[in-house]
């Protein structure tokens, strides 16, 4: 992958800020946009700006036309079917379409760890307050690695679901897959991976990994900011509840009754982010035509130089996840000696533009409970457009920082 070719792609490189250029190194939170990606959205406002699916004229057939279009072009960036993709705002209410649409009794059981964003906490926590369904945890070691040992364990008791981050956005260690969906399944539990920081990052093919469900972010994989994506097994989505309901949703509608439409129009309710998602097919695009092998390849070399470039520092504290750089995403949780991670992360940000994540990354629990860490982490989180010359002049911007201290 030439990276220097790809950073021209992505204009908002060239900004300079207090008179210098930036360095974005904050991803893992949100990511930068292509021309390409920026192309496709302004088209539907230049071009043919209509509802999809309602009118017959032009521009609804383009509108309808195009929205389909994207439909199919994430459904082939992780190897899904046709109709086994639904769109939505973000993971996050992709994870809340299956908790609210698959159909709960009172005492079934869903697993998650500790290390979750809250996006896939929060739902089951409330499931379990509101609907008497069993919210239990599995444990994770003190990498960040999911305990296989613990999971059969727990999974000896009757579960319907296992929720689980597939690649964690403070530890960056990612799951196996296909030995964690093999598992569950065995046990006749249902899994579902919250893979934000794994579909833009690394190449996931849905029916070989043989997840149920997969939840991810437009956002992150250099989409725009409102969209994402729920992945389901056609049979399951057939069979789950509506969340929202409204237009686009029905076939018909009777004196006190309606008829539901087919997924995915069965939960895109009303009218939608038709620009963003055309944004979200050309990202699907961009990153096919770079190859995610070649993604993959390129971010564990960068994940590889940040690793040890931290722990060349010996003011660097606690650098979260695995120790073997091969198995870390190209992201670091750490905490810097004597220093709050605010404090860090805006020095970094008013003496060097280089732009970094700091406090809890919306892993309260993880923090709090497992790593004890009350004022949060400092996260650099990397991706396509990024450069060793960068990680560079971060660890020397690091090192100023901690002579402070």
């Amino acid at each position: 992958m030439d990276v220097s070719k790809v950073r021209k792609d992505f204009h908002i490189l060239e900004k300079r800020v207090r008179g210098k250029p930036i360095i974005y190194f904050d991803s893992a939170c949100m990511a930068l946009k292509p021309k390409q990606v920026i192309d496709a959205v302004n088209s539907y406002y230049n071009d043919f700006t209509a509802c999809h699916g309602r009118s017959v004229h032009y521009f609804s057939a383009q509108t309808t036309e195009k929205y389909i279009e994207a439909h199919r072009k994430v459904e082939r960036f992780i190897g899904a079917k046709e109709n086994e993709v639904v769109f939505t705002k973000n993971c996050t209410e992709a994870i809340n379409l299956v908790a609210n649409g698959l159909k709960w009794e009172k005492g079934d059981r869903v697993i998650t760890t500790k290390m979750e964003h809250n996006s896939n906490l929060i739902p089951w926590m409330k499931l379990a307050k509101e609907r008497g369904v069993v919210h239990d945890y599995v444990e994770v070691d003190n990498e960040g690695k999911l305990d296989i040992e613990d999971l059969n364990a727990k999974l000896e008791t009757k579960t319907k679901l296992v929720s689980l981050v597939y690649t964690s956005n403070v530890t960056g260690a990612t799951l196996n897959a296909s030995e964690v969906a093999k598992i569950c399944h065995d046990a006749g539990a249902m899994l579902l991976l919250d893979g934000a920081q794994a579909v833009p990052h690394m190449k996931v093919d849905v029916k070989k990994t043989g997840v149920d469900f997969l939840a991810f972010s437009g956002h992150k994989m250099l989409g725009p900011s409102g969209t994402g994506a729920l992945y389901g097994r056609l049979d399951l989505l057939k069979g789950m509840n509506q969340f929202i309901v409204g237009g686009e949703t029905v076939k018909n509608t009777m004196l006190s009754s309606w008829e539901a439409e087919d997924s995915p129009a069965k939960f895109e309710a009303g009218l939608q982010d038709y620009a963003g998602m055309l944004g979200f097919g050309a990202a699907a695009d961009y990153l096919m035509r770079l190859g995610m092998e070649e993604v993959h390849s390129y971010e564990k070399k960068l994940a590889r130089k940040l690793y040890d470039g931290l722990k060349a520092i010996p003011q660097v504290t606690n650098i979260y996840g695995p120790s073997n750089p091969e198995e870390r995403s190209a992201l670091a949780s750490f905490t810097l000696k004597g220093m709050n991670p605010q404090e860090v992360a805006l020095i970094l940000d008013e003496s060097a533009n280089i732009f970094v994540r700091s406090g809890m990354h919306c892993c309260h629990l993880y923090h709090q409970d497992v790593i004890h860490e009350m004022h949060g982490t400092i996260r650099p989180s990397l991706y396509i457009y990024n450069t060793d010359e960068e990680l560079d002049k971060f660890f020397d911007a690091l090192r100023n920082i901690a002579a402070l201290a």
